[in-house]
């Protein structure tokens, strides 16, 4: 069973949550609450699902920040605006997800963040992406990646997680993390979202 918090201040939200993903024999929620007291300090989660606006008029970045080391964290919004999105992943979210998402993307969602994947819908890897393509001074057209790094790149733009990875290049989970740590220090990213932003800036210039 894959264990789940929820943390939103919307009860019929929460509690219908709640219902949907106890009712799937995969997922139990061990916690639910209106504020992130729910947590008391627990560490045995799975994913916690932390709605963006709680109760408040600015997004939680900074207890996303603050969790992120801790917990794999699924931000649930009825925003879909760019710049939450893009501050939330900047913060360490490992996924995003709205409010008016089908049930059957929230599942996939929590099974891809579980296994620390990354994981955003299509339409809002869209948005992600427009807002990544903005014009800025980008060093990386000279930088040179060896082979293996470049596809290890581009199987992070797919949203791979680093097991999947090493079994797709039939190498061990060690081997990619050692590629990883060339990247980002040819690349200069010092985290999954910047990371993920030079890989789809890649794909990008070779089409």
């Amino acid at each position: 069973m894959i264990k789940i918090a929820v943390v939103d201040d919307h009860d019929l939200i929460r509690h219908g949550l709640e219902h949907l993903l106890d009712s799937t024999g995969e997922f139990e929620v061990v916690l639910s609450g209106r504020d992130l007291g729910v947590l008391d300090g627990r560490t045995d989660l799975d994913v916690l699902i932390l709605d963006l606006y709680l109760g408040v008029d600015e997004p939680c970045l900074t207890a996303i920040a603050e969790l992120s080391p801790l917990h794999n964290v699924l931000v649930m919004s009825a925003s879909a605006k760019p710049d939450d999105l893009v501050h939330a992943i900047r913060a360490g979210a490992r996924g995003y997800v709205t409010k008016s998402d089908p049930a059957e993307l929230m599942t996939t969602a929590l099974r891809t963040v579980a296994a620390r994947g990354f994981y955003l819908s299509a339409g809002l890897a869209d948005i992600l992406h427009a807002q990544l393509a903005a014009p800025v001074p980008d060093p990386e057209p000279a930088v040179r990646l060896a082979p293996r790094e470049e596809e290890t790149l581009a199987y992070i733009a797919q949203g791979f997680t680093y097991d999947q990875i090493a079994r797709r290049m039939g190498i061990r989970k060690s081997t990619v993390d050692t590629h990883i740590e060339r990247i980002r220090r040819k690349l200069q990213v010092d985290n999954k979202a910047q990371l993920i932003a030079a890989a789809l800036r890649r794909i990008e210039r070779r089409r």
